[in-house]
């Protein structure tokens, strides 16, 4: 089944999550505000998302200008400021197995979901 990480308040995950109920594909919603991913599940995210750390950051967010923003950051402190503020994750990703995507376009996401939509 799939994972979407996902946050409510974003309109983009929201498109998402609704993406996916209109094309009747099963996933499981991941509130990972609320359940911050740790460092080591933010490790197997970029390898499934075939991306490095700093792709993965909201690089605008109030969290990362204040704390990070302009400071050279190894791999490891990148997934920690993640881990420590969950907002700075881009959203919405889709985890399938050992594949996942940044869902922000619904072309992407259409393409990524097109396997599980031969399925039904």
């Amino acid at each position: 089944m799939l994972q979407i990480l996902h946050n409510p308040r974003c309109g983009k995950s929201r498109d998402c999550l609704l993406f996916a109920t209109e094309k009747k594909v099963a996933f499981e919603v991941i509130l990972y505000l609320e359940n911050p991913l740790t460092v080591n599940d933010l490790k197997e995210l970029v390898k499934k998302l075939k991306v490095k750390p700093i792709e993965l950051v909201r690089q605008k967010e109030t969290a990362w200008i204040e704390n990070y923003k302009d400071k050279k950051l190894t791999n490891i402190q990148i997934l920690k400021a993640i881990a420590k503020y969950p907002i700075l994750m881009q959203r919405p990703i889709i985890i399938d197995g050992e594949k996942a995507i940044i869902a922000r376009e619904t072309d992407r996401l259409e393409d990524f979901l097109s396997e599980h939509l031969t399925k039904i």
